[in-house]
């Protein structure tokens, strides 16, 4: 299946964290050092994702359709 890889869930996955991390930095006051550490792991999510599948876990080129 297209992008059901062991890449593209581990990209998903650290960007979900990310998300409720800066959300979570920023109740009930912004706390921004907690907010900038949310962002940062959206932002790695990219990059592990991407070394993941250079490395061979992502989907192939082949397609099932």
């Amino acid at each position: 299946m297209h992008g059901s890889s062991p890449a593209a869930w581990t990209a998903v996955l650290m960007a979900l964290a990310g998300f409720l991390v800066g959300g979570i930095g920023l109740i009930p006051e912004p706390n921004w050092v907690v907010f900038t550490i949310g962002c940062v792991l959206i932002g790695a999510s990219g990059l592990v994702g991407m070394l993941m599948a250079a490395a061979g876990l992502g989907v192939n080129g082949r397609q099932d359709h």
